[in-house]
């Protein structure tokens, strides 16, 4: 499986921006997604996640109530919309599959999307 995140940039706060994550492969709609982010001099962090379904989803604290995850498994996509973006927000974003389905281990990772928030 190859995973190509796209959609970062640079917004200011309070703005919006949704990332992509395109999957190769067709047992995509198996697996469940997720997405991550690493800010400079931190560890990685689990952002959101959301079942091979999308009846199941979990949100970090940090980002509920302003970030949806959704997936479209006909176009092999998952998405991340980020509202009322905030200066910490500022990360590199991955997205990661789990093929077990478990939403815990990811055994393919993206290269990555640049989000930067200007105060």
């Amino acid at each position: 499986v190859q995973l190509q995140a796209y959609g970062g940039g640079l917004v200011q706060a309070g703005g919006s921006l949704r990332l992509s994550c395109a999957a190769s492969g067709r047992t995509f709609s198996s697996y469940a997604m997720g997405w991550f982010r690493q800010a400079p001099g931190k560890v990685r962090e689990i952002v959101a996640t959301i079942s091979w379904s999308g009846g199941n989803i979990y949100y970090a604290d940090s980002v509920k109530g302003r970030f949806t995850i959704s997936r479209d498994n006909a176009k092999n996509t998952v998405y991340l919309r980020m509202d009322s973006l905030k200066p910490e927000d500022t990360a590199i974003y991955y997205c990661a599959a789990s093929p077990d389905g478990s939403m815990l281990e990811y055994a393919y990772w993206g290269q990555g999307t640049q989000v930067t928030v200007s105060s």
